[in-house]
Protein backbone atom coordinates (compact mmCIF):
# COMPACT_ATOMS: atom_id res chain seq x y z
CA UNK A 1 0.00 0.00 0.00
CA UNK A 2 1.25 3.02 -0.99
CA UNK A 3 2.13 5.79 2.07
CA UNK A 4 1.43 9.40 2.94
CA UNK A 5 3.59 12.44 2.30
CA UNK A 6 4.00 12.50 6.05
CA UNK A 7 4.73 8.54 6.32
CA UNK A 8 7.48 8.65 3.90
CA UNK A 9 8.51 12.02 6.11
CA UNK A 10 9.12 10.36 9.07
CA UNK A 11 11.57 8.16 7.74
CA UNK A 12 13.61 10.85 5.90
CA UNK A 13 16.77 11.78 7.57
CA UNK A 14 15.10 15.63 8.56
CA UNK A 15 17.79 17.91 7.44
CA UNK A 16 16.29 19.89 4.84
CA UNK A 17 20.37 19.60 2.94
CA UNK A 18 18.36 20.58 -0.24
CA UNK A 19 20.70 17.72 -1.87
CA UNK A 20 17.51 16.49 -3.35
CA UNK A 21 16.87 19.80 -4.96
CA UNK A 22 13.60 20.25 -3.00
CA UNK A 23 13.86 22.93 -0.18
CA UNK A 24 12.80 20.50 2.91
CA UNK A 25 12.43 17.31 3.36
CA UNK A 26 8.57 17.47 3.22
CA UNK A 27 8.34 18.83 -0.10
CA UNK A 28 10.80 16.08 -0.97
CA UNK A 29 8.35 13.21 1.13
CA UNK A 30 5.35 15.04 -0.86
CA UNK A 31 7.19 14.82 -4.23
CA UNK A 32 7.64 11.26 -3.20
CA UNK A 33 4.35 10.64 -2.16
CA UNK A 34 2.88 11.82 -5.72
CA UNK A 35 5.81 9.58 -7.89
CA UNK A 36 7.20 12.94 -8.67
CA UNK A 37 10.48 12.34 -7.38
CA UNK A 38 12.97 9.01 -6.60
CA UNK A 39 14.40 8.31 -3.21
CA UNK A 40 18.03 8.08 -5.33
CA UNK A 41 17.73 11.71 -5.06
CA UNK A 42 18.29 12.00 -1.06
CA UNK A 43 21.84 10.98 -0.42
CA UNK A 44 21.17 10.84 3.33
CA UNK A 45 18.53 8.49 3.74
CA UNK A 46 19.32 4.95 5.95
CA UNK A 47 19.12 1.54 4.43
CA UNK A 48 16.54 0.33 6.65
CA UNK A 49 14.30 3.63 5.51
CA UNK A 50 15.04 2.91 1.61
CA UNK A 51 13.79 -0.60 2.16
CA UNK A 52 10.55 0.51 3.22
CA UNK A 53 9.98 3.49 0.84
CA UNK A 54 11.47 1.38 -2.24
CA UNK A 55 7.44 0.57 -3.20
CA UNK A 56 6.74 4.20 -1.88
CA UNK A 57 9.31 6.21 -4.17
CA UNK A 58 9.14 4.86 -7.59
CA UNK A 59 6.57 6.63 -9.57
CA UNK A 60 4.13 4.48 -11.41
CA UNK A 61 5.42 5.55 -15.10
CA UNK A 62 8.86 6.46 -14.97
CA UNK A 63 9.75 10.08 -15.40
CA UNK A 64 12.97 10.45 -18.00
CA UNK A 65 14.96 13.38 -19.57
CA UNK A 66 15.66 13.55 -23.63
CA UNK A 67 18.51 16.36 -24.59
CA UNK A 68 19.72 18.98 -23.10
CA UNK A 69 18.98 22.77 -22.67
CA UNK A 70 16.56 24.93 -23.89
CA UNK A 71 14.91 22.02 -26.17
CA UNK A 72 15.36 19.16 -23.46
CA UNK A 73 11.72 17.43 -23.08
CA UNK A 74 10.68 15.75 -19.98
CA UNK A 75 8.24 12.50 -20.30
CA UNK A 76 6.15 9.94 -18.05
CA UNK A 77 5.82 10.92 -14.41
CA UNK A 78 2.52 10.86 -15.01
CA UNK A 79 0.20 10.06 -11.91
CA UNK A 80 -3.38 9.65 -13.10
CA UNK A 81 -5.59 8.07 -16.23
CA UNK A 82 -7.58 11.69 -16.30
CA UNK A 83 -6.39 15.25 -16.46
CA UNK A 84 -9.58 16.31 -13.80
CA UNK A 85 -7.97 14.55 -11.10
CA UNK A 86 -5.09 16.32 -10.46
CA UNK A 87 -2.94 17.61 -13.43
CA UNK A 88 -0.94 15.96 -16.76
CA UNK A 89 2.96 17.11 -16.12
CA UNK A 90 5.19 16.49 -18.70
CA UNK A 91 3.79 17.28 -22.41
CA UNK A 92 4.65 14.78 -25.06
CA UNK A 93 7.51 15.81 -27.15
CA UNK A 94 6.75 16.21 -30.82
CA UNK A 95 9.51 14.91 -33.40
CA UNK A 96 10.06 15.44 -37.01
CA UNK A 97 11.44 12.55 -39.05
CA UNK A 98 14.44 12.81 -41.29
CA UNK A 99 15.73 9.76 -42.63
CA UNK A 100 20.00 9.61 -44.26
CA UNK A 101 18.38 8.72 -47.74
CA UNK A 102 16.94 12.24 -48.05
CA UNK A 103 18.88 14.95 -50.07
CA UNK A 104 21.03 17.78 -48.13
CA UNK A 105 18.31 20.17 -49.26
CA UNK A 106 15.23 18.25 -47.96
CA UNK A 107 17.18 17.31 -44.77
CA UNK A 108 18.26 21.25 -44.20
CA UNK A 109 14.95 22.22 -44.17
CA UNK A 110 13.13 19.72 -42.13
CA UNK A 111 16.26 21.05 -39.65
CA UNK A 112 15.41 23.92 -40.23
CA UNK A 113 11.31 23.72 -39.37
CA UNK A 114 11.47 23.04 -35.64
CA UNK A 115 12.79 26.68 -35.34
CA UNK A 116 10.45 28.02 -38.19
CA UNK A 117 7.61 26.67 -36.35
CA UNK A 118 7.59 28.55 -33.32
CA UNK A 119 5.04 30.61 -31.58
CA UNK A 120 5.21 32.95 -28.30
CA UNK A 121 1.47 32.59 -26.73
CA UNK A 122 1.43 33.38 -22.65
CA UNK A 123 4.90 33.84 -21.74
CA UNK A 124 5.67 30.71 -23.04
CA UNK A 125 7.29 29.49 -26.92
CA UNK A 126 4.88 26.94 -28.60
CA UNK A 127 7.71 24.37 -30.62
CA UNK A 128 7.96 21.36 -31.38
CA UNK A 129 11.03 20.05 -29.80
CA UNK A 130 13.03 16.68 -31.40
CA UNK A 131 14.13 15.13 -34.22
CA UNK A 132 14.03 11.93 -35.33
CA UNK A 133 17.25 10.29 -37.48
CA UNK A 134 16.50 7.51 -38.93
CA UNK A 135 18.97 4.84 -40.28
CA UNK A 136 17.98 3.66 -44.23
CA UNK A 137 21.30 4.46 -46.10
CA UNK A 138 24.59 3.45 -45.30
CA UNK A 139 26.55 3.84 -41.99
CA UNK A 140 28.34 7.25 -43.76
CA UNK A 141 25.32 9.03 -44.59
CA UNK A 142 23.70 8.36 -41.33
CA UNK A 143 26.51 9.67 -39.35
CA UNK A 144 26.69 12.73 -41.39
CA UNK A 145 23.10 13.50 -40.43
CA UNK A 146 24.03 12.75 -36.37
CA UNK A 147 26.85 15.12 -36.77
CA UNK A 148 24.58 17.80 -38.63
CA UNK A 149 21.55 17.24 -35.98
CA UNK A 150 24.41 17.90 -32.94
CA UNK A 151 25.15 21.66 -34.71
CA UNK A 152 21.42 22.44 -33.74
CA UNK A 153 20.35 22.96 -30.23
CA UNK A 154 16.71 20.10 -30.75
CA UNK A 155 16.62 16.73 -28.88
CA UNK A 156 17.54 13.47 -31.02
CA UNK A 157 16.19 10.73 -31.19
CA UNK A 158 18.85 8.02 -32.97
CA UNK A 159 16.82 4.89 -34.64
CA UNK A 160 19.33 2.02 -36.67
CA UNK A 161 18.73 -1.73 -36.06
CA UNK A 162 22.45 -1.80 -36.03
CA UNK A 163 24.13 -1.58 -32.46
CA UNK A 164 27.78 -1.03 -34.22
CA UNK A 165 26.24 2.33 -36.12
CA UNK A 166 24.58 3.01 -33.35
CA UNK A 167 27.16 2.97 -30.95
CA UNK A 168 29.31 5.35 -33.43
CA UNK A 169 26.31 8.11 -33.54
CA UNK A 170 26.22 7.71 -29.92
CA UNK A 171 29.67 8.72 -29.88
CA UNK A 172 29.37 11.51 -31.42
CA UNK A 173 26.08 12.87 -29.93
CA UNK A 174 26.46 11.69 -25.96
CA UNK A 175 26.64 15.14 -24.67
CA UNK A 176 23.00 15.45 -26.14
CA UNK A 177 21.23 12.63 -24.32
CA UNK A 178 19.77 11.14 -27.02
CA UNK A 179 16.70 8.73 -26.73
CA UNK A 180 18.00 4.84 -28.78
CA UNK A 181 15.58 3.66 -30.76
CA UNK A 182 15.27 0.34 -30.07
CA UNK A 183 15.84 -2.73 -28.45
CA UNK A 184 14.02 -5.36 -29.98
CA UNK A 185 13.70 -9.01 -28.86
CA UNK A 186 16.54 -10.60 -30.64
CA UNK A 187 19.41 -7.31 -30.17
CA UNK A 188 18.07 -5.81 -25.92
CA UNK A 189 21.64 -7.53 -24.63
CA UNK A 190 23.64 -5.20 -27.33
CA UNK A 191 21.55 -2.31 -26.89
CA UNK A 192 21.09 -2.24 -23.11
CA UNK A 193 24.74 -2.01 -22.81
CA UNK A 194 25.17 0.96 -25.14
CA UNK A 195 22.54 2.76 -22.94
CA UNK A 196 24.53 2.05 -19.92
CA UNK A 197 27.74 2.91 -21.48
CA UNK A 198 26.12 6.05 -22.92
CA UNK A 199 23.98 6.98 -19.82
CA UNK A 200 20.82 7.63 -22.75
CA UNK A 201 17.34 6.38 -22.51
CA UNK A 202 16.52 3.44 -24.25
CA UNK A 203 13.32 2.37 -26.40
CA UNK A 204 11.77 -0.97 -26.51
CA UNK A 205 9.85 -1.85 -29.36
CA UNK A 206 8.28 -5.29 -29.13
CA UNK A 207 6.09 -6.80 -31.12
CA UNK A 208 2.63 -6.15 -28.50
CA UNK A 209 2.15 -5.44 -25.34
CA UNK A 210 3.59 -8.84 -23.80
CA UNK A 211 6.54 -8.73 -25.89
CA UNK A 212 7.47 -4.83 -24.97
CA UNK A 213 6.85 -5.63 -20.80
CA UNK A 214 9.07 -8.81 -21.78
CA UNK A 215 12.04 -6.86 -23.05
CA UNK A 216 11.32 -3.96 -20.31
CA UNK A 217 11.83 -6.55 -17.70
CA UNK A 218 14.91 -8.23 -19.10
CA UNK A 219 17.04 -4.55 -19.39
CA UNK A 220 15.70 -3.68 -15.44
CA UNK A 221 17.49 -6.74 -14.64
CA UNK A 222 20.38 -5.31 -16.30
CA UNK A 223 20.11 -1.84 -14.12
CA UNK A 224 18.39 0.21 -17.41
CA UNK A 225 16.40 2.39 -16.02
CA UNK A 226 14.91 5.19 -18.59
CA UNK A 227 13.45 3.26 -20.90
CA UNK A 228 10.18 4.20 -23.83
CA UNK A 229 8.33 1.64 -24.78
CA UNK A 230 6.87 1.27 -28.48
CA UNK A 231 4.53 -1.48 -29.32
CA UNK A 232 4.96 -1.44 -32.78
CA UNK A 233 1.57 -0.33 -33.42
CA UNK A 234 1.04 1.44 -36.90
CA UNK A 235 -2.55 1.54 -37.05
CA UNK A 236 -4.81 4.30 -35.37
CA UNK A 237 -6.64 1.42 -33.63
CA UNK A 238 -4.22 -0.30 -31.96
CA UNK A 239 -1.98 2.57 -30.78
CA UNK A 240 -5.01 4.20 -29.24
CA UNK A 241 -5.90 1.25 -27.74
CA UNK A 242 -2.77 -0.03 -26.45
CA UNK A 243 -1.68 3.49 -25.14
CA UNK A 244 -4.70 3.34 -23.23
CA UNK A 245 -3.60 -0.13 -22.17
CA UNK A 246 0.12 1.17 -20.47
CA UNK A 247 -1.21 3.84 -19.01
CA UNK A 248 -4.10 1.67 -17.20
CA UNK A 249 -1.36 -1.06 -16.40
CA UNK A 250 0.98 1.03 -14.52
CA UNK A 251 -1.35 3.38 -12.71
CA UNK A 252 -4.43 1.07 -11.88
CA UNK A 253 -2.30 -2.28 -11.41
CA UNK A 254 0.61 -1.29 -10.49
CA UNK A 255 2.39 -3.29 -12.94
CA UNK A 256 6.21 -1.99 -13.39
CA UNK A 257 7.18 -4.18 -16.53
CA UNK A 258 4.62 -1.17 -18.12
CA UNK A 259 5.50 1.62 -15.95
CA UNK A 260 7.16 3.72 -19.02
CA UNK A 261 6.33 6.19 -21.53
CA UNK A 262 5.46 5.62 -25.17
CA UNK A 263 6.37 6.53 -27.99
CA UNK A 264 4.06 6.06 -31.26
CA UNK A 265 4.36 6.88 -35.20
CA UNK A 266 1.36 8.81 -36.91
CA UNK A 267 4.20 8.75 -39.68
CA UNK A 268 3.70 5.41 -40.35
CA UNK A 269 0.01 5.44 -40.06
CA UNK A 270 -0.92 7.24 -43.09
CA UNK A 271 0.28 9.10 -46.54
CA UNK A 272 -1.74 12.00 -45.81
CA UNK A 273 -0.15 14.76 -43.39
CA UNK A 274 -3.96 16.09 -42.38
CA UNK A 275 -5.08 12.36 -41.58
CA UNK A 276 -1.78 12.00 -39.84
CA UNK A 277 -2.10 15.03 -37.45
CA UNK A 278 -5.41 14.07 -36.56
CA UNK A 279 -4.05 10.85 -35.51
CA UNK A 280 -1.40 13.09 -33.30
CA UNK A 281 -3.86 14.71 -31.94
CA UNK A 282 -5.78 11.73 -30.70
CA UNK A 283 -2.18 10.41 -29.38
CA UNK A 284 -1.54 13.89 -27.52
CA UNK A 285 -4.68 12.57 -25.93
CA UNK A 286 -4.57 9.59 -24.89
CA UNK A 287 -0.94 8.85 -23.96
CA UNK A 288 1.64 9.76 -26.16
CA UNK A 289 4.86 10.21 -24.47
CA UNK A 290 6.87 11.13 -27.96
CA UNK A 291 4.95 11.39 -31.58
CA UNK A 292 7.02 11.53 -34.39
CA UNK A 293 5.64 13.03 -37.51
CA UNK A 294 6.74 12.85 -41.24
CA UNK A 295 6.89 16.93 -41.55
CA UNK A 296 5.62 20.09 -40.06
CA UNK A 297 3.04 22.21 -41.68
CA UNK A 298 2.01 25.70 -39.93
CA UNK A 299 -1.95 24.51 -40.34
CA UNK A 300 -0.83 21.26 -39.07
CA UNK A 301 2.03 21.67 -36.20
CA UNK A 302 0.14 24.79 -34.46
CA UNK A 303 -2.70 22.98 -33.47
CA UNK A 304 -1.19 20.62 -32.12
CA UNK A 305 0.85 22.68 -29.83
CA UNK A 306 -2.10 24.44 -28.68
CA UNK A 307 -4.16 20.85 -27.94
CA UNK A 308 -0.77 20.55 -26.18
CA UNK A 309 -1.00 23.36 -23.97
CA UNK A 310 -4.19 23.21 -23.17
CA UNK A 311 -4.05 19.29 -22.25
CA UNK A 312 -0.93 19.53 -19.83
CA UNK A 313 -2.11 23.38 -18.44
CA UNK A 314 -3.14 22.49 -14.38
CA UNK A 315 -6.85 22.79 -14.81
CA UNK A 316 -6.69 23.63 -10.81
CA UNK A 317 -4.72 27.02 -12.11
CA UNK A 318 -5.68 29.23 -13.99
CA UNK A 319 -3.67 30.19 -16.87
CA UNK A 320 -1.19 33.14 -16.82
CA UNK A 321 0.95 36.01 -18.16
CA UNK A 322 4.37 36.50 -16.92
CA UNK A 323 4.47 39.71 -14.97
CA UNK A 324 6.22 42.65 -16.42
CA UNK A 325 6.59 45.22 -18.69
CA UNK A 326 5.32 44.79 -22.27
CA UNK A 327 5.73 47.32 -24.78
CA UNK A 328 2.81 47.64 -27.41
CA UNK A 329 3.17 49.51 -30.25
CA UNK A 330 6.52 50.90 -29.75
CA UNK A 331 6.05 53.13 -26.89
CA UNK A 332 8.82 55.45 -26.36
CA UNK A 333 8.67 57.58 -22.75
CA UNK A 334 5.65 59.80 -23.25
CA UNK A 335 3.72 56.84 -24.02
CA UNK A 336 0.60 56.04 -21.99
CA UNK A 337 0.99 53.41 -19.26
CA UNK A 338 -1.87 50.88 -18.32
CA UNK A 339 -2.12 48.51 -15.81
CA UNK A 340 -3.84 44.63 -15.41
CA UNK A 341 -3.58 41.74 -13.58
CA UNK A 342 -2.40 38.41 -15.13
CA UNK A 343 -4.89 36.38 -16.03
CA UNK A 344 -4.48 35.13 -19.60
CA UNK A 345 -7.44 36.49 -20.58
CA UNK A 346 -7.47 39.58 -19.57
CA UNK A 347 -4.27 40.23 -20.90
CA UNK A 348 -5.15 39.04 -24.61
CA UNK A 349 -8.30 40.64 -24.56
CA UNK A 350 -6.84 44.62 -23.10
CA UNK A 351 -3.43 43.90 -24.73
CA UNK A 352 -4.83 43.31 -28.46
CA UNK A 353 -7.31 46.60 -27.75
CA UNK A 354 -4.35 48.26 -27.49
CA UNK A 355 -2.58 47.27 -30.38
CA UNK A 356 -5.75 47.61 -32.52
CA UNK A 357 -5.95 51.02 -31.15
CA UNK A 358 -2.24 51.76 -32.75
CA UNK A 359 -1.18 54.07 -30.05
CA UNK A 360 2.06 53.33 -28.59
CA UNK A 361 1.58 52.15 -25.08
CA UNK A 362 3.35 50.29 -21.91
CA UNK A 363 0.93 47.60 -20.22
CA UNK A 364 1.92 46.60 -16.81
CA UNK A 365 1.10 43.09 -15.69
CA UNK A 366 0.36 42.80 -12.39
CA UNK A 367 0.89 39.12 -10.21
CA UNK A 368 -2.81 38.37 -9.06
CA UNK A 369 -2.53 34.62 -9.12
CA UNK A 370 -4.19 34.36 -12.25
CA UNK A 371 -7.29 36.09 -11.15
CA UNK A 372 -9.40 38.75 -13.22
CA UNK A 373 -9.27 41.99 -12.09
CA UNK A 374 -13.13 42.24 -10.56
CA UNK A 375 -11.82 38.35 -8.94
CA UNK A 376 -8.25 39.89 -7.50
CA UNK A 377 -9.90 43.02 -6.20
CA UNK A 378 -12.23 41.07 -4.06
CA UNK A 379 -9.51 39.01 -2.93
CA UNK A 380 -7.29 41.81 -1.78
CA UNK A 381 -4.71 41.13 -4.36
CA UNK A 382 -5.58 43.97 -6.78
CA UNK A 383 -5.92 46.53 -4.50
CA UNK A 384 -4.62 50.08 -4.29
CA UNK A 385 -1.63 50.02 -2.02
CA UNK A 386 -0.24 46.47 -3.72
CA UNK A 387 -0.81 48.25 -7.54
CA UNK A 388 1.08 51.37 -6.33
CA UNK A 389 3.91 48.73 -4.87
CA UNK A 390 4.18 47.01 -8.12
CA UNK A 391 4.21 50.42 -10.33
CA UNK A 392 7.35 51.56 -8.25
CA UNK A 393 9.24 48.07 -8.57
CA UNK A 394 8.56 46.98 -12.20
CA UNK A 395 10.90 49.57 -13.93
CA UNK A 396 8.11 51.72 -15.48
CA UNK A 397 9.67 54.53 -13.92
CA UNK A 398 12.84 54.22 -15.74
CA UNK A 399 11.44 53.68 -18.98
CA UNK A 400 8.42 57.04 -19.30
CA UNK A 401 9.05 61.05 -19.07
CA UNK A 402 5.94 61.60 -17.38
CA UNK A 403 3.96 59.98 -14.08
CA UNK A 404 0.90 59.06 -14.84
CA UNK A 405 -0.74 55.46 -14.98
CA UNK A 406 -4.41 54.24 -16.14
CA UNK A 407 -5.84 51.68 -14.06
CA UNK A 408 -8.81 49.25 -15.03
CA UNK A 409 -12.76 51.15 -14.97
CA UNK A 410 -13.74 48.49 -12.81
CA UNK A 411 -11.03 49.21 -9.99
CA UNK A 412 -11.56 52.70 -10.10
CA UNK A 413 -12.02 52.24 -6.16
CA UNK A 414 -8.35 51.55 -6.03
CA UNK A 415 -7.57 55.28 -6.98
CA UNK A 416 -7.06 56.74 -3.40
CA UNK A 417 -5.34 54.26 -1.80
CA UNK A 418 -2.76 54.34 -5.07
CA UNK A 419 -2.63 58.25 -5.32
CA UNK A 420 -1.10 57.81 -1.36
CA UNK A 421 1.48 55.25 -2.25
CA UNK A 422 2.12 56.89 -5.51
CA UNK A 423 2.79 60.62 -4.52
CA UNK A 424 3.27 62.63 -7.45
CA UNK A 425 1.55 60.49 -9.50
CA UNK A 426 -1.85 61.15 -11.46
CA UNK A 427 -3.44 58.22 -11.45
CA UNK A 428 -6.60 58.15 -14.25
CA UNK A 429 -9.55 55.43 -14.28
CA UNK A 430 -9.90 53.63 -18.04
CA UNK A 431 -12.60 52.37 -19.11
CA UNK A 432 -14.56 49.78 -17.84
CA UNK A 433 -15.25 47.27 -20.68
CA UNK A 434 -12.08 46.78 -22.47
CA UNK A 435 -13.68 47.51 -25.91
CA UNK A 436 -13.84 50.95 -24.90
CA UNK A 437 -9.77 51.06 -24.58
CA UNK A 438 -9.02 52.59 -28.50
CA UNK A 439 -10.82 55.22 -28.30
CA UNK A 440 -10.08 56.36 -24.49
CA UNK A 441 -5.69 55.88 -25.93
CA UNK A 442 -6.53 58.19 -29.13
CA UNK A 443 -7.31 61.07 -26.71
CA UNK A 444 -4.45 60.77 -24.68
CA UNK A 445 -2.17 63.56 -24.01
CA UNK A 446 1.05 64.01 -22.13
Amino acid sequence: MALTGIQIFKLLPKTNCGDCKYPTCLAFAMALAAGKAELDACPHVTHDAREQLSDASAPPIRQLTIGTGDYEVKIGGETVLFRHEKTFFNKPGIAILIEDTMDENEIERRFSTLSLYQYERIGMTLRPEIVALKNKGDAGKFINLVQMACKHPYSIILISDNPSIMKEALHISKEKKPLIYGAKKENYEEFGRLAKEYQCPLTVRGMGIEEASWITEKLTAMGIKDMVIDTSSRSIKDAFHENIIIRRAALLNKIKPLGFPTISFPCNMTDDLMKETLIASLLIAKYAGIIVLSDFQGESIFPLLLQRLNIYTDPQRPMTTQEGIYPINNPDDRSPVLVTCNFSLTYFIVSGEIENSRVPSWLCVMDTEGLSVMTAWAAGKFVGDLVGAFIKKCGIVDKISHRKVIIPGYAATILGDMEEELPGWEILVGPREAAHIPAYLRMWKN
